[in-house]
C-alpha cells in the first residue's frame, strides 16, 4: 500500500465517522425529516460518501467511530457541520442540544466549557452565518 492510498482511507475513514455522527444527530429526534434528508444528501457528495457507503450508514450509524481532528479549526468545521444539522428544520429541542453536545465532547471540547460552546454554535446557526463567519466567531468569542 503506497503512502497516498494510505492518507486517503485514513481521510475516508474519519469523513465516514463524521457523516455517522451527523446522520446520529439527524435521527436522534426518532425520524429524518425531508429537510434533514436533503442536508444529508448534499453532505454526502462533499464528504465523497458513496451511495453504497450512504445506505450502509443510514442504516447502521453506530458502525463508525467519531474520530476527531487534530486541529481546532478542523474541528470546528465539523461543529458547523454537526449544528446545522440540528437546526436544519430550525426547531431546537433538548433532546437534540444534549446530542450536539456529546458530539461537541467527542470532539475533544472542553467538559467545562462545552454548554458554552455549543449555545454560542447554536445561536450563530440560528443568525444564519456560514462556515468563514462561524470558526472566526468561536475562535474569537472570549476575546
Amino acid at each position: 500500500m503506497s503512502f497516498s492510498d494510505l492518507f486517503d482511507s485514513e481521510f475516508k475513514t474519519r469523513n465516514k465517522g463524521h457523516f455517522s455522527a451527523i446522520v446520529r444527530v439527524a435521527t436522534s429526534d426518532g425520524e429524518l425529516s425531508p429537510e434533514e434528508k436533503t442536508f444529508l444528501d448534499k453532505l454526502a457528495v462533499r464528504l465523497e460518501i458513496s451511495k453504497e457507503e450512504y445506505e450502509e450508514i443510514l442504516e447502521n450509524p453506530l458502525k463508525y467511530p467519531i474520530n476527531p481532528p487534530y486541529s481546532y479549526a478542523h474541528r470546528l468545521e465539523r461543529l458547523y457541520d454537526l449544528s446545522r444539522m440540528v437546526y436544519v428544520d430550525h426547531v431546537l429541542g433538548p433532546k437534540q442540544k444534549d446530542v450536539l453536545t456529546k458530539f461537541a465532547l467527542a470532539l475533544g471540547f472542553t467538559p467545562g466549557n462545552v454548554n458554552y460552546i455549543v449555545d454560542k454554535a447554536l445561536s450563530l446557526l440560528v443568525m444564519g452565518v456560514d462556515l468563514d463567519t462561524f470558526t472566526f466567531e468561536m475562535m474569537h468569542m472570549n476575546k
